[in-house]
């Protein structure tokens, strides 16, 4: 497999891998937008030159948009193969590009987020052990932060305090997001429209920086839904999903 990086010189013409390749969707354009204020700060976005989810997105820790202390390491934004591209060694490929990358820029480590179990748009934590990761921090809602050092002596990330222990205090649905993700750019807002249709208490907050992604009550910052109060999901729903979500939160109660 041949691989492309993706910079501020060939962003408009390149497919980004995880949305639909019609710059004029409003999904492309916010996660191009977000991207090119990234590649200042260090990101690096690979892909397969052949069409399809095959790439791998990674920056300086200390510029990533979630609340960790991991100076010194590159976090990983995403590695994503899916589809016809599985089984065949590319997000081995991704990762030792990565790997090498990061060795050559003096950094200490890797870093990435996962879970006991395998979530949605999360890393695969059997992958990750797998390819020597280790638990360094995890939140109470069971999000974890792995960490591969390049040395046995390197002091591991961990979560900032805020992250720990994921809680709001507003009442009713809150989404914290960002636009790291391009499918929150269509999603976020049908959520929202569907909450106010059904009469449903919910407000979207909007990460927009990164000091505020450092400082949000959750790890996980592209997608981090709440309950009066309570994490639960990051998983992105679309009306249905939410909707089917609000149902059993009410069968519970």
């Amino acid at each position: 497999m041949e691989y492309i990086q993706v910079t501020k010189e060939n962003i408009a013409q390149e497919h980004i891998c995880c949305a639909i390749s019609n710059n004029k969707d409003v999904q492309v354009a916010s996660k191009k937008a977000w991207l090119l204020e990234r590649f200042e700060e260090g990101l690096v976005f690979l892909k397969s030159v052949e069409r399809g989810k095959c790439f791998i997105e990674y920056l300086p820790a200390e510029n990533a948009w979630n609340p960790i202390q991991a100076e010194g390491f590159m976090y990983i934004d995403c590695l994503w193969v899916s589809g016809s591209f599985k089984g065949h060694g590319y997000s081995s490929d991704l990762l030792d590009l990565c790997i090498r990358d990061s060795k050559e820029k003096g950094k200490k480590g890797l870093c990435i987020l996962s879970a006991a179990k395998k979530k949605p748009f999360l890393a695969d934590p059997k992958y990750l052990k797998h390819k020597g990761f280790s638990i360094c921090d995890e939140a109470d809602n069971g999000i974890q932060l792995w960490a591969l050092p390049f040395s046995s002596d390197t002091a591991m990330p961990t979560f900032r305090e805020c992250a720990r222990h994921p809680r709001t205090e507003e009442a009713g649905y809150v989404l914290y997001y960002t636009n790291q993700c391009p499918f929150n750019a269509k999603y976020v807002p049908v959520v929202e429209q569907t909450a106010r249709e059904h009469g449903i208490p919910f407000k979207a907050v909007h990460i927009t920086s990164k000091e505020e992604a450092r400082n949000a009550p959750t790890p996980v910052t592209t997608y981090a839904l709440f309950r009066d109060g309570t994490y639960l999901t990051n998983e992105q729903m679309n009306a249905a999903r939410f909707l089917k979500l609000t149902a059993n939160q009410e069968r519970i109660d």
